[in-house]
Parts: structure tokens; C-alpha cells; sequence
């Protein structure tokens, strides 16, 4: 058996692209210059049974109820919309700036017992509430053996 010496630095290529790509996912480009963005907006979600529903509640301060669009198609549900900039922020000298802005898109996966038809969703004070009603139609059936 031969002794090979051992290079602890030649692995660090390696572990650098390891290391850049979990950052790559954690933090996605801006659409603006492609440099990582700690401001891509995600409105924060809450999901949970009321009743024969499921409850999506979403947080969406200041958006506008025309700015915010909900879309069923086939077991999924999106919600999508946009929070714009506040106007004439040119003549504000700003100390910190932390609020986000700018389109968001969020997607959840339909219960099979939801009824798309039977889907309504409120907006008051910045929340978003979706619910889904459940089909009246049980999913399964007593088969009679003969």
C-alpha cells in the first residue's frame, strides 16, 4: 500500500462551491443587478382547519386588494401580487430602510377533499383569508360484495 500525502487545501475549491451555492439558494438574486437580495418579499403564511374548511391566511400589509390575484387550477392554489414603493421617496434622507417591496408569488397544494368551486377569500387590515370549503361528496364508498 502506498502512502499518498494528504493537501487539506485541495479540497477547498470543492467546499467553496459547496459553501456559495447553499448561500445561492438561501439568498436568490434581486431582479435588479443579480447581486443577493436580503429584501425579495415572501409574505409570511398561515394554514390550519376551521370548520369543514382549510383557512389560508396570508399577511400582506400594505398591498392593495387590486394588487392581489388568487388562482385555482387543479389541486393547487397561488397567490400572487404586488407591494409598490411609496411614492416621492426622493426627498427622504432614509437612516434605515428595512420594509420590502416589489411582486410575490406563494403556492399551495389543494387538500384532494377541497371543492374549488367552494373557495372564498376576505381582505381586511392587511390579511388575506382564503377559505376552502371541503366537497359535500365523501371520498370513499362502501362496495357491496356479491
Amino acid at each position: 500500500m502506498a502512502i499518498v500525502k494528504w493537501d487539506p487545501f485541495a479540497t477547498l475549491p470543492t467546499l467553496k462551491n459547496r459553501i456559495n451555492k447553499i448561500f445561492e439558494e438561501a439568498f436568490p438574486a434581486s431582479a435588479n443587478d443579480g447581486s443577493p437580495s436580503m429584501c425579495d418579499w415572501r409574505p409570511p403564511v398561515d394554514t390550519y382547519e376551521e370548520g369543514d374548511a382549510v383557512v389560508i391566511t396570508v399577511e400582506l400589509p400594505g398591498v392593495k386588494k387590486e394588487n392581489i390575484s388568487i388562482d385555482a387550477k387543479g389541486n393547487t392554489i397561488s397567490i400572487s401580487g404586488e407591494r409598490t414603493l411609496e411614492e416621492n421617496t426622493s426627498d427622504k434622507k432614509y437612516f434605515r430602510r428595512e420594509r420590502c417591496h416589489g411582486r410575490f408569488y406563494r403556492a399551495f397544494s389543494l387538500p384532494e377533499t377541497a371543492d374549488p368551486n367552494r373557495i372564498g377569500a376576505s381582505f381586511k387590515d392587511g390579511l388575506l383569508k382564503i377559505l376552502i370549503h371541503r366537497s359535500d361528496e365523501t371520498m370513499t364508498k362502501k362496495v357491496e360484495i356479491k
